[in-house]
């Protein structure tokens, strides 16, 4: 190949001269493009031996500048926007919860609620707020307006937000307040009626009349739905079979209750709402194994407990925390006070004789039916019952040798209007609303101040006003203070003297007394 290249071109002859002005042109180029390369490449080796270091922040600094790129840049404000916007939102919510605790706070001051808990809920301003906050179904509100409660009682507005939003409770506010419906409306709100899955809702009351009662509230509440609300009684907690009986609330008395665990017939694991009503009675020694048996058998992992009393005293409380978890505590008012509602005074009568002879005076100078009288002791009751037989006084006596139908019928009669005057123990001063007791009168003094509270909250209840006379003798003179105090808290006038005695703690006070209308001995010689 090389040798036939060498002939072609062998023997040709450039003749210079006559394209000398070709040459002369491609030399010029020729040049240019000489003296333009050695820069270029000059340039390219001034670069490529750059310092590593140069190229490094150069680098670097283009990636800087990279982010402020036309394109990128806008991402970027997006991003800066959305996080301004996230953290702008974040501190307006923080405002408006700072803002709607200290409404809160205000709103509790006013009604004089005191919550000791954490995160608890915002009160009810109105009965508007259960189907607004928390879904109400429309037939528990028309109940509600049927039944004239119009606006929420003080113990309503906190507790009821409290059970519905799972939390535990321990409440105490003064009697009348509506204790009853402030756990009643949480239990039928949330538990479904009609599903045949075994008692969904437990209620313990320290009595018989008091469970009656509380079953038929919560009848009236629950009108429209088929709930079905059983009270427990004795044959029910003898023979009754509850995984054939329908039931999804249950009242009871502890007693009762437990005895229908024990002999298997009744499944309290599926129990989701548990009430311990009148608590600080049901956590006496008499009800202690009970309730804590109860409790065990209430075995739901997800139960909500609460306790309700107008009393609430801290060995009660402290028992009580040892069953509940995450409690939160409401007190309406003064803790362990009697309603401001009630007009108080004390008597001082000398002997047994005397407080007859004060009775029957009272009765003549103004008898303002329906009254009732408590004593100490059921054969108290009898003998007093006996005494004011001769008078002319429509006077009945409740106590505990009475059968459950004769109790039934003295307290039917009683709040009915054909019985004016009701002789009763302390069996009916836990709970029982009758309307519109004008007067209470402690023909025996109280044997504690717990004692007293309950007993003169019969009168005094939703709103109206009324009064409570306590009778007292020598032997009763050293437990005035305790009493007294009561008094003063609630906005009684008190004499001096009352006060200045010493002020015994945790005794109880249950004389033995002679019988009614019995003469004073004669202890001069």
């Amino acid at each position: 190949m090389e040798k036939t290249s060498s002939l072609l071109f062998a023997g040709t002859h450039f003749d210079r001269k006559r394209f000398a002005k070709d040459i002369a042109r491609f030399k010029a180029k020729e040049e240019q493009e000489y003296h333009y390369k050695p820069e270029y490449k000059e340039f390219q080796l001034t670069e490529m031996v750059g310092s590593k270091k140069e190229k490094r922040r150069k680098r670097n600094d283009s990636e800087v500048v990279e982010g402020f790129n036309v394109f990128k840049s806008s991402k970027s404000l997006k991003t800066r926007d959305i996080t301004t916007t996230m953290k702008d939102d974040s501190v307006l919510h923080r405002k408006e919860i700072e803002k709607q605790i200290e409404r809160d706070s205000l709103f509790r001051k006013k009604h004089g609620i005191h919550i000791f808990g954490y995160a608890v809920p915002s009160p009810l301003r109105n009965f508007d707020e259960l189907k607004s906050r928390f879904g109400c179904k429309s037939h528990l509100l028309r109940n509600f307006f049927e039944l004239k409660f119009k606006e929420p009682t003080p113990i309503q507005r906190q507790a009821i937000p409290i059970l519905l939003s799972g939390r535990e409770c321990f409440a105490c506010a003064p009697t009348g307040s509506g204790k009853t419906l402030a756990f009643l409306i949480p239990m039928l709100m949330k538990i479904k009626p009609g599903r045949k899955e075994g008692v969904k809702g437990l209620i313990i009351c320290p009595t018989r009349e008091l469970a009656a009662q509380t079953t038929r509230e919560c009848k009236k509440v629950a009108k429209g739905k088929k709930f079905h609300i059983k009270l427990m009684t004795k044959e029910l907690s003898r023979c009754g079979d509850f995984q054939k009986i329908p039931c999804e609330i249950l009242v009871s008395t502890p007693l009762r209750v437990d005895f229908a665990v024990r002999m298997r017939k009744l499944d309290l694991s599926r129990v989701e709402y548990l009430v311990l009503d009148e608590s600080d009675k049901l956590f006496e020694f008499g009800f202690v194994e009970q309730i804590d048996s109860v409790v065990k058998a209430c075995s739901n992992p997800s139960i909500i407990r609460s306790l309700f009393s107008a009393t609430l005293p801290d060995s009660v409380e402290e028992l009580a925390r040892t069953i509940m978890h995450d409690a939160v505590r409401v007190i309406v008012g003064r803790k362990n006070s009697a309603s401001a509602l009630v007009k108080q005074k004390l008597l001082f009568a000398g002997s047994e004789k005397g407080k007859l002879l004060a009775l029957r005076l009272s009765f003549a100078e103004s008898f303002n039916p329906p009254v009732l009288v408590f004593v100490q002791t059921k054969e108290r009751a009898k003998e007093l019952y006996k005494e004011l037989a001769f008078d002319d006084i429509k006077a009945d006596v409740i106590h505990a040798d009475l059968t459950q139908e004769q109790r039934d019928d003295a307290v039917d009669n009683f709040r009915a209007g054909k019985t004016w005057v009701l002789i009763a123990t302390d069996i009916i001063a836990r709970g029982m609303d009758f309307k519109g007791i004008n007067c209470v009168i402690n023909y025996d003094f109280p044997e504690s101040a717990s004692a007293y509270i309950h007993r003169i909250g019969r009168s005094g209840r939703a709103g109206r006003a009324g009064e409570a006379v306590t009778l007292f003798t020598e032997e009763d003179k050293p437990f005035l203070r305790n009493i007294a105090n009561v008094m003063k808290d609630s906005g009684c006038e008190v004499p001096a003297w009352i006060l200045s005695l010493p002020k015994l703690k945790r005794k109880k006070h249950r004389p033995k007394r002679d019988s009614v209308g019995a003469e004073p001995d004669d202890t001069e010689e």
